[in-house]
């Protein structure tokens, strides 16, 4: 069993540098540990996923474009993740607002190349299958 995905869960992008923190809005009304609980619709960059920091993935434009100017050598550049869908496989069986929950072993792709996965659900109460 897994654990259910609150706000302030701890995100980890492949490419990023530094861990960053789920930021779930309340608009589905349900709690899991007294915080709200996340959906695999929660993928907006800025509303929901904050940047890792700075990016190291070459797929990145700015990456790219950075390592290019220096003659080839990686250069990380500001981290703005662009998700390419929903987080998946999320939890089908349990709904919230018509939507499946997101529980902590889902993984969301970064249109960039990265993995995002969670690291910390934000919440040890709820466990969901």
């Amino acid at each position: 069993m897994g654990q259910l995905v609150g706000a302030t869960a701890m995100l980890q992008c492949t490419f990023g540098a530094a861990p960053a923190a789920l930021n779930v809005t309340p608009e589905n009304k349900v709690l899991a540990g007294g915080k709200p609980a996340a959906v695999i619709l929660d993928t907006v960059m800025g509303k929901n996923v904050p940047p890792f920091g700075m990016c190291s993935s070459p797929a990145n434009p700015a990456v790219a474009a950075a390592t290019a100017a220096a003659l080839g050598v990686l250069t990380p550049q500001a981290c703005t993740p662009t998700l390419a869908g929903p987080w998946l496989p999320g939890c089908p069986t349990v709904l919230i607002g018509g939507k499946p929950a997101l529980n902590d072993s889902s993984k969301a792709i970064c249109a960039f190349g990265g993995t995002i996965s969670v690291t910390v659900p934000g919440q040890f109460t709820v466990s969901v299958p």
